[in-house]
């Protein structure tokens, strides 16, 4: 029956049959990968502009951002939305990601990839990325999403390569970013949710004849990131916003421990008790997905093994509540108990402290 109660619950808050409009959807948790709704998730479709996210993640990949270099002519002409290089100016490529992310520049991904070793090597380097996340349904032609035949991705596997590409920082900053200048270039994002919705991070707009609306959307709240993707979707803004709702709906504040509970024990040498409690110094909470506070791995970081003397409350080391490679809670751990030196070892200045402790 509480099976049953669940299974209803995750059905009222998912986006109502009809109520997506796109062609295909997803809504997954950033970290574990975990799916939270689909919609025809694993059709391949074009993704245009949204493309550009498997373009930053390789170009961070390269590292050396900060090298400056000259704009070619071939970068400054290519057709569609432009970040509008010009042939002979000089720029960093962390420059050129802003103009790739915010103003969805295929100037920009076609300089990247010139920069980073040509777009044939490029595009290489983006399928092999593909392949290195394990995607199989997905492959690149060129670093933009201008409509190709061969071209392709599915919901599900541009959420994984986004949920790849927030976990380096730089890339988050760029995206999280509504307007900036760079190199004498003002750009705006064109990402609306920045603006529309509570905890939104980014990610990237896409639109071609061919792909349709494409957007690509992450979101954070109560510690949990969540990426939605949807793939031809004429009201993509108000579907994402349902989305995100959504799959925020689906976790709850689980407690993982109170202050004061004994965590584990310290064994002591030297001292008039064998071993002493590791307690918790505060109570730790978490939004989990239902059955995730049973996968949770508990993981304490400090000495096992510790000499006397040993003062109550003194810190101890930590505690690390881990979902795969996701840390979901963390504490300080103190002695709940304390150890003295038998009488007879006892310094004088041990004495004392006992003394004023006393």
């Amino acid at each position: 029956m509480k099976k049953l109660f669940c299974v209803l619950a995750l059905l009222l808050v998912l986006p109502r049959a009809g109520a997506v409009s796109a062609r295909a959807a997803v809504v997954i948790d950033a970290d574990t990968g975990e799916t939270l709704f689909e919609q025809n998730a694993d059709s391949r479709l074009p993704m245009a502009s949204t493309t550009k996210i498997m373009t930053a993640l390789v170009a961070l990949g390269e590292g050396d951002l900060d090298r400056v270099y000259t704009v070619k002519p071939e970068y400054a002409a290519v057709e569609g939305s432009s970040m509008y290089l010009k042939a002979g100016e000089t720029l960093s490529l962390q420059d050129t990601l802003y103009g790739l992310m915010l103003a969805s520049g295929n100037d920009a991904a076609v300089a990247i990839a010139g920069e980073c070793g040509g777009m044939t090597a490029f595009v290489g380097k983006m399928n092999a990325k593909a392949a290195e996340l394990g995607l199989t349904d997905t492959h690149f032609d060129n670093p933009n999403g201008l409509p190709s035949d061969t071209h392709y991705t599915t919901a599900h596997e541009l959420a994984k390569i986004t949920a790849a590409a927030l976990k380096d920082p730089v890339f988050r900053q760029i995206v999280s970013t509504k307007s900036c200048t760079v190199s004498g270039h003002a750009l705006s994002n064109h990402n609306r949710l920045l603006s529309m919705y509570d905890g939104a991070i980014g990610v990237k707009t896409g639109f071609t004849r061919a792909a349709g609306r494409c957007l690509v959307s992450a979101a954070e709240r109560n510690g949990r990131t969540i990426i939605a993707v949807t793939l031809n979707d004429p009201n993509d803004w108000n579907d994402h916003r349902e989305m995100l709702d959504a799959g925020f709906a689906q976790y709850s504040e689980v407690t993982l421990h109170t202050a004061g509970d004994t965590i584990a024990n310290a064994r002591v040498f030297g001292g008039d008790t064998a071993s002493v409690p590791l307690t918790a110094k505060n109570t730790v909470t978490a939004y989990l997905l239902p059955g995730e506070k049973e996968k949770l791995q508990r993981v304490r970081y400090g000495e096992k093994i510790c000499y006397a003397p040993v003062v109550k409350t003194a810190q101890a080391g930590s505690v690390e509540y881990r979902l795969g490679d996701c840390v979901l809670g963390r504490d300080t751990l103190v002695y709940g108990g304390e150890s003295l030196l038998p009488a007879e070892e006892k310094s004088f200045v041990e004495r004392i402290m006992e003394r004023f402790r006393n």
